[in-house]
């Protein structure tokens, strides 16, 4: 019901930034918790962030705080991660995923996420 296409990922020397978009359709985003996940190789999918129904409440991973930003923009139907000061330890393909929760208790379990894209590759050189 809810597809999912993220874009913005590529190639990037440590200390820089980008941004990467979800788009969605199928249905209004405005249900859904959003949120992002990542995944290098020979680990498991980690939360990277998450967001609420209208952006009011926002959370993120330990590894992130203070360099990546999560947004959302309900009339555009599309979710953000602004990454700065990008670390080679950010190397992962990065995945956008929908919730719809009762509640944002469990936003950081990629178990609890319904929806999710195909990913998008975001490498970091040294």
């Amino acid at each position: 019901q809810v597809q999912l296409v993220e874009s913005g990922g590529g190639l990037v020397q440590a200390g820089g930034s980008l941004r990467l978009s979800c788009a969605a359709s199928g249905r209004a985003i405005s249900s859904y918790y959003m949120g992002w996940f990542r995944q290098a190789p020979a680990k498991e999918r980690e939360f990277v962030a998450a967001i609420s129904w209208s952006g009011g409440s926002t959370y993120a991973a330990d590894s992130v705080k203070g360099r990546f930003t999560i947004s959302r923009d309900n009339g555009k139907n599309t979710v953000y991660l602004q990454m700065n000061s990008l670390k080679p330890e950010d190397t992962a393909v990065y995945y956008c995923a929908a919730a719809r929760f009762y509640s944002g208790s469990y936003y950081y379990n990629p178990l609890r996420y319904d929806y999710w894209g195909q990913g998008t590759q975001v490498t970091v050189s040294s």
